[in-house]
């Protein structure tokens, strides 16, 4: 199982990821440069799991890779873009209390 065999996968990605994704870290060339990486990863991941493990598994801050056995001579590849904002307000850790003011 080479990069090759996913192919088709990392085009699709590729196109989504042109047409759909705003993203100001990476442009289309530098997305598609990180998913042969990734996936070349997730593939190690893959051929190298453990006995009863089904999936190899890569990720970055904007996508997750995941190969998954099928039980076939193909197994099935899954590319998801992880959704992010710098906007996004992080959460309080439980052991912290927000300070409310009385305006």
């Amino acid at each position: 199982m080479t990069i090759e065999t996913f192919k088709r996968e990392i085009a699709a990605a590729v196109k989504a990821y042109d047409k759909y994704v705003v993203c100001v870290d990476k442009t289309p060339e530098d997305f598609e440069k990180s998913l042969f990486s990734l996936m070349g990863r997730a593939i190690a991941a893959y051929e190298t799991r453990g006995s009863g493990m089904r999936h190899g598994i890569a990720l970055d801050r904007q996508v997750t890779i995941i190969i998954s056995d099928s039980g076939e001579e193909r197994p099935l590849c899954g590319i998801y873009f992880n959704l992010h904002s710098p906007y996004q307000k992080r959460a309080l850790p439980k052991t912290v209390k927000e300070l409310k003011t009385e305006d």
